[in-house]
């Protein structure tokens, strides 16, 4: 897990909320002044989700209007891009000769280095803020800064990519490791690179490795969205970035894993989810396995267990410690004994 820590102003006297929000945000984007109809007692939640030199931070707040004025800008400047996916609420935003409207799944663009305004209306606002240091934008300085301010799309393209990678981040970064950080900077800054490229309608000559690693998003969306079909192959995907099945294979190289695999284990941890949730005991174990594109039954079982040491039906209900035979040579005995003392 990712190091996160998450403030409230909730838990502070009401006296002394609207002042905590506006350091919080300071401290996490850039000094900024802030009002509100509800300062004397501001409701609001910041959950700050640490990836080496990007912050991500999911927050819900009430109305609200930042300022960064160039007096602030001389005495603090962290030389970052900010993004922010609107999930819930209407904006408005004005930096240079940009002034746009923003309803949800919008992403507002500013740049630290430049002066802005921003209006958030309505009394329940609930978006994702990307902090990304400029040094991870692979463009040009000044056309970067272009694309800073600009009004982009979460729906489609690579402002789709980034803000699905976002709301899984701010959802839980349980799936991720300390050791994934680079991996996790890497790609984001490559996806906000990219996004700027697409907005500034400009030809992006990426290195080959940003390349493949913006190639490989691409490819494991096409395979997250696919995989309920049991003809989803390497051959397939392969065939549907217009790529070699050799060259998909040099992609997953750097996860690991391959092609093949990442299909299999992301359709395991689906049926996984589906047999451990407690709302869909009646559904039964094999209909779950096709829905996930497998095609038969006992190859299904047979992966599942391999991958958690646990058949389907034990995963779906799992023994008690003392439900387990105390024969010692009953490995699966034991494996369910250990998960379960274990929590």
């Amino acid at each position: 897990m990712l190091d996160e820590t998450t403030l409230r102003t909730e838990d502070l006297p009401a006296a002394d909320r609207f002042g905590a929000w506006q350091e919080w945000l300071g401290n996490t984007h850039a000094p900024m002044s802030l009002s509100s109809d509800h300062s004397a007692d501001y409701r609001g939640r910041l959950r700050l989700v640490d990836v080496g030199s990007i912050t991500i931070w999911p927050a819900s707040f009430q109305q609200l209007v930042f300022r960064r004025s160039p007096k602030l800008i001389r005495q603090s400047d962290p030389e970052a891009y900010h993004l922010t996916l609107l999930l819930r609420g209407e904006g408005r935003a004005m930096m240079g000769k940009q002034d746009n409207t923003y309803v949800p799944y919008d992403i507002h663009t500013s740049n630290t280095s430049r002066p802005y305004e921003i209006h958030a209306h309505q009394d329940e606002v609930t978006m994702v803020g990307l902090e990304v240091p400029k040094q991870l934008v692979l463009l040009p300085r000044e056309k970067a800064d272009r694309a800073a301010g600009r009004k982009m799309s979460g729906h489609e393209g690579f402002g789709a990519l980034l803000a699905q990678l976002l709301r899984q981040l701010s959802n839980g970064s349980g799936a991720y490791r300390p050791t994934d950080i680079p991996h996790l900077e890497a790609v984001i800054g490559d996806l906000t690179t990219a996004l700027f490229a697409r907005t500034l309608d400009t030809e992006l000559r990426p290195v080959p490795e940003t390349r493949g690693r913006l190639l490989t998003l691409a490819v494991k969306e096409f395979v997250r969205r696919h995989l309920h079909d049991p003809e989803l192959t390497p051959t397939r995907v392969a065939e549907a970035h217009h790529i070699s099945v050799r060259y998909l294979h040099r992609l997953f190289e750097a996860e690991s894993t391959t092609a093949a695999g990442y299909i299999r284990q992301q359709r395991l941890q689906g049926a996984w989810r589906e047999l451990t949730s407690p709302a869909l005991r009646d559904i039964p174990v094999h209909a779950i396995s096709a829905r996930w594109g497998f095609t038969h039954h006992a190859s299904f079982s047979r992966a599942f267990l391999r991958a958690y040491g646990l058949s389907p039906m034990e995963a779906r209900f799992p023994l008690r410690t003392d439900d387990v035979p105390a024969d010692e040579g009953n490995t699966c005995a034991r494996t369910v004994k250990r998960l379960c003392t274990d929590g």
